[in-house]
């Protein structure tokens, strides 16, 4: 997304261009930001003039800048998640506590950071269950990463309840029932849901207060402020980030991105 910030340094540096094709700037100093400022009034009004008249017979350049720019800064934003990623490897993929499910050997990892109440996660769930099925090769982790309220946070608290009580096993249908649930998830709702899996809903409902429930929220927000993970889903693949909800033709590319790079 292209933001004021963004645009202006794109009109600076193709303004910059245009000051040296036109003799009022030396190529040298294409290397600073340019300042209309340091020019004579002068040499500002013929400039912005040329500008205009450039601009007008191609008004594309601008959006030439601006895609050169976005596509410099999104290589940078990729090289600066390797780093991320290979800087908190314990915590993504061996906490020790995180729903682990697929291949476990496989040769590529995907780490999910979820909100249950995330409309681009729920639509992201039933194409991430499609990959992890048809490729045979991957190994999913979950991470409970509650953002989104109240009812984000009273979710992630009865499915990693779940967990404590029951298992991983039961925590994979307890996720994937909280993640189409349509209502909200109040005590008589997630005492139902619970009942209709066959668990003990009253021994769930009483262990969401444990310490230990507090302590896996608290660290994976930890671990995604690290990351600079601010929304959901943000996906892990390998050594990749992939920041919001991409179609599963998407994630495959990645996949294959990922294989043909290890």
């Amino acid at each position: 997304m292209q933001t004021p910030t963004t645009r202006r340094t794109a009109f600076r540096r193709a303004a910059a261009s245009l000051a040296v094709a036109t003799g009022l700037m030396a190529p040298p100093a294409l290397a600073q930001d340019f300042d209309l400022q340091k020019l004579t009034p002068e040499q500002r009004e013929a400039f912005r003039a040329e500008v205009r008249e450039y601009l007008l017979d191609n008004p594309e350049v601008i959006m030439e800048a601006v895609n050169a720019l976005e596509t410099k800064q999104a290589e940078q934003q990729a090289m600066a998640d390797v780093d991320l990623v290979e800087n908190n490897a314990g915590a993504l993929f061996d906490d020790g506590y995180s729903w682990v499910g697929g291949n476990p050997d496989g040769d590529v990892t995907i780490v999910e950071f979820s909100d249950y109440r995330c409309g681009y996660c729920r639509k992201a769930f039933p194409e991430v269950e499609q990959l992890v099925e048809s490729d045979g090769n991957i190994r999913i982790i979950i991470k409970e990463f509650p953002i989104l309220g109240q009812d984000s946070v009273t979710s992630s608290r009865f499915a990693l309840a779940t967990m404590l009580v029951a298992g991983p096993d039961a925590y994979k249908q307890m996720h994937d029932a909280l993640i189409s649930l349509k209502q909200e998830p109040s005590q008589p709702v997630l005492s139902k849901l619970a009942t209709t899996l066959g668990l003990d809903a009253d021994e769930i409902l009483a262990k969401m207060s444990d310490p230990e429930v507090d302590r896996r929220i608290k660290e994976t927000h930890e671990l995604a402020q690290r990351m600079q993970i601010s929304g959901t889903p943000t996906f892990v693949f390998g050594d990749q980030m992939l920041r919001g909800y991409v179609p599963i033709d998407g994630m495959r590319q990645i996949l294959r991105q990922v294989r043909e790079e290890s």
